[in-house]
Formats: structure tokens, sequence, C-alpha cells
């Protein structure tokens, strides 16, 4: 075995035993390894196990804070509930025994005795509690001795990245205490919680003070547990007095008892099983087999190679439990593991339309899993079956697939929906990697189980746990791949939709006649299920590029069917420019009227008709540059062409589709606007505005071919220096045709590009 250990593990091993400690947070994130799975564990391993689930980011599965400092609160408060025969509540309990502080509890001890005239504020009144008097003082002088032992037990340290504070050493007349206490005690109860605070009283101050610990030797722990364990009940308070045992074993370096010890802590209740499973560090291979020759029966070892199958050796662990007892539970999570590790690596076991190359190692882990899948005398048989078919189909191997499937759906539970809906996963699965082309037969097979997946996904229809995330996309990819490899363009769209779907306007009207459709049959309403569009949304599309090719007329009846699409307000004025753009100062600015892409596009309309008409013929064609600048990538219009269809989130061109990218960044149009607004200029100051304005889109035409070039080298968009842009024509024609204008001057104060082109020039 190779030799795995670490200063953290040994950090967490040697410190964080099972009964206290630093309070350790995990796995409270975002990220899910059940996206990338179709094999539920939930569906096949007892819930004490879950913690234990693989996750491939993170120490635990699911929301699990693991805090020794109170992880064993509320079966300490469950306890203490009975030894009082439930008289005194469990609210009461957790203040006294988890909020209150030493003094409080002196205080709570001083006014029960009538040394005190009043109730500690935020405190129980102990004198309205109706119990046994003497199981009452019992319990707030065991409390005392308790809170004492806080000082040096409870650290509150978070992680390992945190300010490192140096643990206390318990007080040496800490340890007289407790032990005549013990003696002098008659209660079983408190006394075994007296031996348990004497055992971890040796632990703590054998770890601060080493092999020459004052109060008789390292050793002393061992001695303490061994003197009175034979006459307490193996309880919860026992095995957490154990793990410090086993915890002063892996300080002495004898990894194989300490390993040892932890396991039966981990097998004694769920409570036990995080912590344990953390201390369990196996060294050497000798250590292991010192461990396993400890075991005092099969089932120990079932337990020890279960922790070690933990430790990313599920294969050798799964094996060695099946030859021990074919029938463990602890087989279970091994499995679910393993096939779920093999999972998530690479994100997935399936490419685009179908499993992945046959692995060496996956042969392997496929050979023993059908291996004892086909002996069909495990606990759970069907499990075994459905992970078996699972890996062959990542084979390819279809046929035993089947087999295996076949052998499961027989021997299910009956009534168990979880399991239902994981063998349809999985049965799923088999059928989409085998299909090779989709006929009116195939469609017909695949309504029931994409009208499922759909209610699954839509949550109208509900399985607990169920994994089918990775169904969906998986269905998702493969029919999109297939329909697209036949030719059958609109149905590939239908389930993964692509942007050059829509350059066409053939292909927008196929869709629209199918999303109208009155009679749609029953896989087209499924299939139409996965599409992520409305009709309203394709009529803004195509109204959209009806603007860029200058027909207003046309975008405008397409737009007025585009219902919500096209009834949103601009951020900004799109026939407002400045001479620097600066959109969140046009958004800032007070406008008497609020576009819409409906009613912008009607206003450009109404500047083309008033310019044929020779009405303001400067001022409108200047107006209308100034929208067709505003509505590309670099005006203040972009919602106007941002949305599902054109990437509804690209921040910089790159991020536009390809297809539609020149679309959007060039400004061809409205330089063409800009300079026919100069040959109706009427003044050098506006002669001058326009020129600039042309500069501006000459301009954004060189940032697009750097954005591109920058693509085509795969590098980032922000790593080009915009000095380096070339200057073009029209700097030239500013600086040598209008530098005595005002607008020359304004254009010097907040250009930057341009005042060191004239300065240079």
């Amino acid at each position: 075995m190779q030799k795995i250990s670490g200063k953290f593990l040994i950090f967490l091993s040697s410190i964080l035993v099972i009964a206290g400690g630093i309070a350790l947070a995990c796995s409270d994130g975002d990220y899910d390894d059940s996206m990338y799975s179709n094999f539920t564990p939930q569906a096949f391993v007892d819930a004490q196990y879950s913690p234990f689930f693989y996750t491939g980011y993170s120490s635990y599965y699911g929301d699990f804070n693991d805090n020794s400092n109170t992880r064993f609160n509320d079966q300490v408060v469950k306890e203490w509930q009975g030894y009082f025969s439930d008289k005194l509540d469990k609210g009461a309990l957790n203040t006294l025994l988890f909020k209150a502080t030493y003094r409080g509890i002196d205080s709570v001890s001083r006014y029960l005795k009538g040394s005190l005239a009043a109730s500690p504020k935020n405190l129980p009144d102990i004198k309205l509690i109706k119990v046994n008097r003497k199981q009452l003082d019992d319990f707030l002088a065991y409390l005392l001795l308790a809170k004492s032992c806080e000082d040096f037990s409870v650290n509150e340290q978070n992680f390992y990245w945190d300010e490192k504070v140096v643990a206390k050493a318990p007080a040496p007349a800490l340890q007289d205490k407790l032990l005549k206490a013990f003696k002098e005690s008659k209660d079983a109860f408190i006394k075994e919680r007296l031996w348990f605070q004497m055992v971890r009283y040796a632990y703590f101050n054998s770890a601060s003070a080493g092999t020459k610990s004052k109060g008789g030797g390292a050793g002393e722990v061992v001695s303490i547990f061994n003197s009175a364990e034979s006459s307490f009940p193996k309880n919860m308070i026992y095995y957490r007095a154990l793990g410090y045992v086993a915890g002063y074993h892996y300080q002495q370096k004898d990894y194989g008892r300490a390993n040892y010890l932890y396991s039966l802590c981990y097998n004694f209740s769920q409570e036990m099983k995080i912590p344990s499973k953390w201390s369990f560090h196996p060294q050497e291979e000798s250590d292991w087999e010192k461990s396993l020759a400890l075991a005092k029966n099969i089932q120990e070892k079932v337990t020890l190679w279960q922790l070690l199958g933990l430790n990313n050796d599920e294969s050798r662990a799964i094996s060695k439990i099946y030859m021990l007892d074919a029938k463990s539970e602890k087989l279970d999570l091994l499995l679910s593991r393993l096939v779920n590790k093999l999972e998530v690596s690479g994100n997935s076991l399936y490419g685009e339309a179908g499993p992945v190359k046959k692995d060496s190692a996956l042969k392997a882990e496929f050979k023993l899993v059908s291996n004892i899948a086909k002996k069909n005398n495990t606990a759970k048989p069907y499990m075994w079956n459905l992970a078996a078919g699972y890996l062959s189909t990542v084979q390819g191997d279809f046929k035993s697939a089947r087999a295996f499937y076949d052998q499961a759906k027989v021997q299910l539970p009956k009534g168990n929906r979880l399991l239902e809906g994981q063998y349809r996963i999985l049965d799923w699965n088999l059928y989409l990697a085998q299909l090779k082309t989709i006929d009116d037969k195939a469609e017909e097979q695949m309504v029931k189980p994409l009208n499922w997946l759909a209610d699954l996904r839509d949550a109208k229809d509900t399985i607990a746990n169920l994994r089918f995330n990775l169904a969906v996309d998986n269905s998702i990819r493969t029919l999109a791949a297939l329909y697209k490899k036949e030719g059958k363009v609109l149905k590939s769209n239908c389930f993964e939709t692509s942007s050059e779907f829509y350059t066409s306007n053939t292909n927008i009207e196929q869709l629209k006649t199918l999303l109208s459709k009155p009679s749609q049959s029953p896989f087209e309403k499924a299939m139409l299920r996965y599409y992520p569009l409305k009709i309203e949304d394709l009529y803004y599309h195509q109204g959209l590029m009806l603007v860029y090719q200058e027909k207003t007329d046309q975008a405008i009846s397409y737009m007025e069917k585009a219902g919500e699409n096209s009834r949103f307000n601009l951020a900004g004025n799109p026939f407002s420019i400045r001479i620097n753009d600066c959109h969140d100062c046009d958004f800032e600015l007070p406008q008497k009227l609020k576009y819409t892409p409906l009613t912008f596009v009607k206003a450009i309309n109404k500047l083309k008709a008033d310019i044929v008409a020779g009405k303001d013929v400067y001022v409108n064609t200047f107006l209308l540059a100034d929208a067709y600048y505003n509505i590309t990538h670099y005006g203040n219009a972009r919602t106007f062409y941002q949305n599902e269809i054109t990437g509804s989130d690209a921040t910089s061109p790159i991020d536009i589709p390809e297809v539609f990218r020149t679309q959007f960044t060039s400004a061809k149009l409205a330089e063409k606007y800009y300079l026919l607004a100069r040959s109706y200029a009427k003044t050098t100051e506006q002669q001058t505005r326009c020129t600039f304005m042309a500069a501006k889109c000459e301009r954004n035409e060189m940032y697009n071919a750097s954005y591109k070039q920058q693509a085509a080298t795969h590098k980032y968009y922000w790593d080009f220096k915009f000095s380096d842009i070339p200057t073009g024509k029209y700097f030239a024609e500013l600086k040598n045709r209008y530098s005595s204008t005002r607008y020359y001057q304004e254009i010097l104060k907040e250009c930057g590009y341009f005042k060191k082109y004239a300065a240079k020039h």
C-alpha cells in the first residue's frame, strides 16, 4: 500500500479524534456531482452512509457541517432527557449543556443551594423544574467539571488557513477533581460520563506533553479506559471514549491498532461515521495487515475493508468484502462509489452520441462488477445487475447490458418509485446508445421516455433523489446529433438549438410552421418540450435581421408579432451619440421618450421616409447613422440584438456567436449614413462631427479585426493594446481639413487616441 500520510491528515487523525476537537466545515458548495451521473446511490445504499456517496470536489456528499464541537449535541440532550425521565425539557437542557458558561452553571448551582438570591439571567430557573433533587445536584456538579474540560477540548479553529491557535494544556488540578468525583459517584449514568471526561483529559494531557505527560505517562489514556470499560454499556459515550484511545495509539504511531479502533467507532452509529472515517488513515501495508489481524470476526474485517475502500480503493475492498460476506450491506456503498467515480471522471461516461472508447481500467472494473452480478447472491442483486448493465453499455457490450437489465427488472422490489426510476434511466440510456437511425417507429417508442424526462425536469413528476439531469442532457445531445447526421436539421435544432440554424429564413419558417401546427403528432409534442424558444422569439429574430438589412417595413411587421420581445424599454436613447462611447452615461440621462425595439424601428422607418421627402435631411440622416451605430456592439442599444438566439450575455465581440458577429459588430452601415449626412451638411462644424463619427466607425472595424486575430491565435481579447490599432483615413481628414473648428477642439479634449495622433502628426 502506498504511504498516504500528509501533515493535514495526520493533524486530523491525531487531534480530531471522535469525541471532540476542531470544527471542520465541508461540502457546502454549489458543485453537484449528481449532475454528471445516471446512477443514484440513494436508490440502493442505506442512508447512514450518505455522507460518503462519491463527490469529486468535496469531503462529503450533501450539506454536512462537520463540526466536532456540536456533532453529538442532539444525542447528549436525548440521553440526559432519559436520565431525568423527560421531566427536564429539551430547551432547558440544551441551554445548560451547550450555551451556559462555567460561571453560569456555578451561579445556577449556588441559586439552587440558596446562596444566590435570584436565578441567573438567560438561564432556566432550576427551582421550577420538578425533578429528583439528588439527580439535579449530581447533574450540576458533573456539569461544572465538564465545563472545565471545555477549556482544552473545544477549539473553534475552523479552517486550515486560519491563524493557528496554541491548544490549551489541561489544568493539573482538574485531573484530581475528576478522579475524586468518579470514585465518589454512585450514579452509573454520571459515573460513565466522568470516566469519559477522565479519558479525554488524559488524551489531551498526553497530546500537550508528548510521551512524558505528568499524570503517569502517555499510556494513561489506555489504562484509564481499560480500568472501567467493562463496567459500562457499549453506548455512544463508550465509543466516544474509545475514539480518544484510538487517537492516543495514532499519536504513538501505532497506526494498525488506531485504525482498528476507529473502525469499531465507525461501525457503531451514523454520528460516529464522519469523524471515524476522517481519522482512519493507514500508512503502510504492514499497518493495514495489523488492523486486519486485530479484527475479532468477519464483520469487523468487512468494516475495515469498507473504510479502506472509502480511501479510493473501492475495487480491492469490494472483492475482499464479497469473499468475506457476499450479502454485506457495506458492499452497496462501495459499488455506488465505484460507478459514480467512473461517471464523473471526464464529466460523463458518454460522449456526444454514444459510449466512450473502451478503457483497460474500466474494463477491469466492469469484469469485477459483472462477475459478482452474474452470481446473483448479494443482498441486492438488482443493484449489481443494474451496475453491470450500465458498465456494459459504456463498454459497448449492448447484448450483455440487455441481459443484466432484464435480470434486474424481475428482481426490483415492487412499489419503489426511486428504483423503478433508476431502471428507466439506465434502460433509456441503453436504448440511446444502440440508436443508429431514427425512423417513425423509433420516434413512436421515444414519446413516453421523452415526456417522462421532461416531466422530471419540469417538476411535473417528482422522484426524490433520482439523478435524471445527465439522462436529459444525453438525450438532447444524442438525438440532436443523430438528426443532424441524417440531414433532419429542424428536428436536430428542436433538441439542441444552434445559432447556425437561425441564419436561414427557410429554417425559421419551417420551425414556425411546426410550432403553430394545430395537429402535432405525439412525438412532435414531446420533442418540442425540449425546444427552449417560442414562436414570438422567432418573429423577433426575423425582424431584427431585417433591420440590419435596412428592410424596416418588413421588420416592423415581424416585430409586431414578437410579443413582449419587442416591447421592453431600451436603456438609453438610441438616437444619441457622444465623442466617447459611455453607455452608462447615456442610460442615466433623462429621456422624454423611452424607445422599445418596436417603436425604435418605427422611428427609423419614419426617418427614412422624411429623408426621401427632403425633410431636415442632414439632421435626420445623422440621427439615422446614430441609430445604426447604437445597435452595434459598440453602441448604447446592445439589448436590441441580444437574445437567446444571438447571445444574451455577450460582453465582448468574441462572445457573440460567430455567425452573427459581423452583423452586430460592423459599423459599415452607420459609417455610410454619417458620410451621407456629411454630404448634406451646411456648416464645417457639421462636417467635422460627421467625419469624426465616421472615424469611430472605422476604428471599430479595426477593433473587430484585432478581436478576430486574437480569437484565431487563442488569446484573450483584452491582451492587445488599443493604442496599436491603426489610425485610419478619417483621423487624417480631421487633422488636415477641420482643425480650425470648435468641434475639433472638443475631440482633442475627449478623445485620447486622436489627441495622440494629432500631436504625432
